[in-house]
Order: structure tokens, then C-alpha cells, then sequence
């Protein structure tokens, strides 16, 4: 007997160096694909810090133009100010002259008719040329005080001009950098979405294909009873076991992400319809937020970053299903996580 068991191990195929041929292979793959996720990291980083440069740049040149746009706008306001106190002198000399040459038109007529009364009048006449030479006089000065006015006035219409070209030039600029600048901003949302999907990809790896754990939209939904006791705020041993797996994958995401992109994950609390006035908790309010609260205190305490995390209690507010059965009011008993921008 002993002879024949030897005969058929003997005879039997050696799967052992197959094996070790096959776990080798494995892990020579498993180098090859950590050192290519290390470079593709590094260029990453480089490119998402000349982004950050290029942003600030045109922080920087926003602020210079608003700068220079201010200045415009109030030497346009001052050229204003010049131009409308040029138009009243402008008016008022107009004014003065024609006061003048009313004056002197009416002295000549008064010389006309006293033509006949020459002698006895004599020292009238002279006394009104007197006057007549100085209103002449004073005209021309009015004539030249009015030349001067307007060649300002036209100095001042084209320095009026000029300032709203650049004030024109100034705001397409301006319009330029800000479209500029929302593109940067559109790149750093996109980069949060990015972000958020390897998040929800790793969650699902973590957390498998669990019965009480739901994807809704952009949300984990996990059902209440997986952390906590019916009317509890206290955290069960099996709900803090997936939270350190949470954490795990927080704490990753938080050295990922660039420290300028302001991200937080959202911890919801949610509850059914049916109202709860126990001494612990006076309405669903204060169920769902101290709900919500357990978990994030939870999370930091395995290191998560406090400004990273957010609590909300909703209540009964915000139900998935609106019916009145024991299978609505376990799917609207929730905590849903959302990886969203402060």
C-alpha cells in the first residue's frame, strides 16, 4: 500500500515553480505601475503649480488695470469739471460783449442825432469817444479772452477724447483678463471633479457592493442603521469600521489635492417623517445633527483635517421617498457624504 502511494507522487506534475514564476511576474507589474503613477504624480504637480502662477499674474495685472481705470475716471470727472466751468466763462464774456456793443451802437446813434447839436455838445462827444474807445477796447479784450476759452475748450475735447479711448481700450482689456481668468477658474472645477471622481471610484473599491450603501447623484448614502441605534447619536462599532476605511481615502485625497483647490467633504444627517421628542433629542433637528456631528468628530480624531469637514442636519426635510411605508422611512434614515467646494 505504502509502495503504490509512492508511485502515484511520484508520477503526479510539481506546480510550485509555475508559481513562483506567476508571483513574480506579479510583482515586477505591480513596480512598473507604482513607478509610472510616481512620475505621471511629479508632472502633474508641475503643471498644476504653473497654473497657480499664471493665476496670480493675472490677479496682478487685474489689479494693476482697476488701478489705472480708477485714475482715468477721475481726470475724466476733473476735464469735465474744467470744460463745464470753460463753457460758463465762455457765456458769460459772450454775454458781457454783446452788453458792450449794445452799449457802444447805442452811443454812435446818440452822436448821429446830436450832429446838429455839435457845438453845445461838444465836450459830451468827446467824453462819449473816450468811453466809445475803451468799450472798443474792452471788446477786443473780450474777443481775445473768448479765442483763448475756446482753443481750451477744444484742448479739453480732445483730452476728453483721448481719456475715453483709454478708458474703452481699458475695459476690453479688463474683459480680456476676465475671461481669462474664468477659464482658470472652470480648469480648477474641473480638477475638483476630477478629484472627487478617482474619491468616489476608490469609496466603491472600499466599501464593495454593500446593500445599504447608495450612489445618488454626486452622494454616498449610507442607511443610518449601519452607524447608529434607532434614535441614537452614538456611533455602533461596525459603523466606525467603515469610517476608518473613509478615512483612509480622505486622508489620501487631502495630500492630493493642491492646498488652493477649497474642498470639503459634506456629512448630511437625515431622518423619516415620524416626529422624536425623547430626553436626549427634542426634534428630528437636533437627531440628524448630532448625527451628522458624531461622524465628522469621529473622522478627525483618525486624522482627517477638521477644515475639510462639514456637519448639516436636515431632518425630515429632504426625503428620498415621499411614501409613508417602513421601507420609505429606512431609505429617507440616512447619511449621505458629498465632496463638494467650501
Amino acid at each position: 500500500m505504502a509502495l503504490s502511494r509512492s508511485r502515484r507522487s511520484d508520477s503526479g506534475f510539481n506546480y510550485w515553480p509555475g508559481f513562483v514564476d506567476a508571483l513574480s511576474t506579479l510583482v515586477l507589474a505591480i513596480v512598473f505601475l507604482l513607478s509610472v503613477f510616481l512620475v505621471v504624480q511629479f508632472f502633474l504637480s508641475q503643471e498644476v503649480t504653473g497654473k497657480d502662477k499664471a493665476l496670480e499674474r493675472l490677479n496682478a495685472q487685474i489689479a494693476q488695470l482697476n488701478e489705472l481705470l480708477s485714475l482715468e475716471k477721475l481726470g475724466k470727472l476733473n476735464l469735465d469739471d474744467q470744460l463745464s466751468q470753460m463753457r460758463a466763462g465762455l457765456a458769460s464774456a459772450e454775454a458781457e460783449r454783446d452788453r458792450v456793443k449794445g452799449l457802444y451802437d447805442g452811443l454812435a446813434g446818440a452822436g448821429a442825432s446830436a450832429q446838429g447839436r455839435a457845438n453845445e455838445l461838444g465836450k459830451a462827444l468827446d467824453s462819449e469817444k473816450q468811453v466809445s474807445a475803451r468799450a472798443l477796447a474792452q471788446i477786443e479784450v473780450l474777443n481775445q479772452q473768448i479765442s483763448a476759452l475756446r482753443r481750451q475748450l477744444a484742448a479739453l475735447e480732445e483730452a476728453l477724447d483721448a481719456s475715453e479711448k483709454r478708458d474703452k481700450e481699458s475695459q476690453t482689456r479688463i474683459a480680456d483678463l476676465g475671461q481669462r481668468l474664468n477659464v482658470a477658474l472652470a480648469q480648477r472645477v474641473q480638477e475638483l471633479s476630477r478629484y472627487r471622481s478617482e474619491f468616489f471610484g476608490r469609496l466603491r473599491a472600499i466599501l464593495g457592493n454593500r446593500p445599504d450603501v447608495r450612489i445618488v447623484g454626486d452622494r454616498f448614502v449610507f442607511q443610518s442603521e449601519v452607524f447608529f441605534d434607532t434614535g441614537q447619536a452614538l456611533l455602533l462599532p461596525e459603523g466606525r469600521a467603515e469610517l476608518d476605511k473613509l478615512a483612509t481615502a480622505l486622508i489620501d485625497l487631502d495630500k492630493q489635492i493642491p492646498a488652493e483647490i477649497a474642498w470639503v467633504l459634506r456629512v448630511d444627517g437625515h431622518t423619516d417623517v415620524r416626529p422624536i421628542n425623547s430626553p436626549q433629542f427634542k426634534s428630528n433637528w437636533e437627531l440628524s445633527s448630532a448625527r451628522a456631528i458624531s461622524v465628522v468628530q469621529y473622522l478627525v480624531s483618525l486624522g482627517v483635517p477638521a477644515q475639510r469637514l462639514v456637519a448639516a442636519g436636515f431632518a425630515e426635510f429632504q426625503p428620498l421617498d415621499a411614501e409613508k411605508t417602513e421601507e420609505a422611512y429606512k431609505r429617507n434614515r440616512r447619511i449621505e457624504l458629498k465632496l463638494t467646494e467650501r
